[in-house]
């Protein structure tokens, strides 16, 4: 066992901020794909201006390529009809407005950003598939929490691959935080071990990594159950929070991993990751519609500052402008 503390030697803080984009303008820059799947066909159907048969059917089509899923599609057409008919809309910028505002409150609801307060260590698991996105979060995570003045520690509690381990005490090392980890063993342990260093260092913040398995997997969602069970003998009142780390990708599919990972561990909130590389990014809606979890942060690219909490407001215009 051993962990390590080393200062980042990260330059981009030096960087003028003033030269940086603005989140909002990363957030737009990052949802590119979906909204040229989104945004181009969606003109020529509010082209006509009004709300009929026809316009209806044309937007439903849209939606469902959007990946915006039959039950919260079916839920924003009712909306947009019903927004159509009270408010007599007969513009295509009106009608646009309005279907963006059905889709913001949809979303409003998964907005729900992370509070870390009640508990010092706050330990907070995290699980996916492989390839989600885990370790990089993890490193995010870990900037973003130190930014908000917390203590952070890191526990390598993915043992089956090496790269990942090493991944992280990268991420450690870079933002300036101690990784706990073993060359292999029981993740359990190590998670178990991270808690106790914690508790007698006074960190605040414990970011937990897990192996990436996928939902059919059985006795490796049965392992990571039992991660769980242990972290909850180590600290009764933990995991504070267990994230489930989502790549947009994957759109539909990501109901199914979102149920299954709820079944073997309570997921209580999400982190979805790599926004940037698909035109998938109306999952989000299917998710807000079939198995709502609060959507803790996104990810809209590479840098370490490229994962922020989620607004629905924010995400939706950068769908729509």
């Amino acid at each position: 066992m051993f962990g390590f503390l080393k200062k980042s030697t990260d330059n981009d803080a030096a960087a003028p901020a003033a030269a940086a984009p603005s989140w909002r303008e990363r957030l737009k820059a990052g949802l590119a794909r979906t909204r040229a799947q989104f945004g181009g066909r969606m003109k020529s159907i509010f082209a006509r201006g009004k709300v009929d048969d026809e316009l209806l059917e044309e937007l439903e089509t849209l939606l469902l390529t959007s990946d915006i899923g039959i039950e919260a599609t079916e839920h924003l057409l009712a909306d947009l009809k019903a927004r159509a008919k009270k408010d007599k809309l007969e513009t295509p910028e009106a009608i646009q407005q309005a279907l963006a505002d059905a889709l913001c409150a949809l979303l409003q609801p998964l907005e729900a950003p992370l509070d870390v307060a009640g508990h010092r260590p706050f330990i907070v698991m995290l699980a996916g598939i492989n390839g989600a996105g885990k370790t990089t979060s993890i490193g995010k995570l870990a900037r973003y929490f130190q930014a908000q003045g917390k203590s952070v520690l890191l526990a390598a509690g993915d043992t089956f691959r090496a790269a990942a381990r090493e991944q992280l005490m990268t991420w450690g090392e870079r933002n300036g935080v101690t990784v706990i980890a073993q060359e292999s063993g029981d993740p359990a342990a190590v998670i178990f071990d991270a808690i106790g260093a914690a508790k007698a260092r006074g960190i605040d913040v414990v970011l937990a990594d897990t192996a990436g398995r996928l939902p059919t997997q059985l006795h490796l969602m049965e392992e990571i159950a039992k991660v769980r069970r242990v972290i909850q003998k180590a600290e009764p009142s933990g995991p504070h929070e267990t994230l489930l780390v989502l790549d947009a990708n994957i759109g539909q599919n990501a109901l199914a991993q979102v149920k299954a990972f709820d079944k073997a561990i309570a997921v209580s909130g999400l982190v979805v990751t790599k926004l940037d590389g698909t035109a998938k990014g109306g999952a989000l809606a299917a998710i807000a519609r079939q198995c709502p979890k609060p959507v803790r942060f996104i990810g809209v690219g590479e840098g370490i500052d490229d994962l922020r909490p989620f607004v629905a407001r924010d995400f939706v215009d950068a769908m729509f402008e």
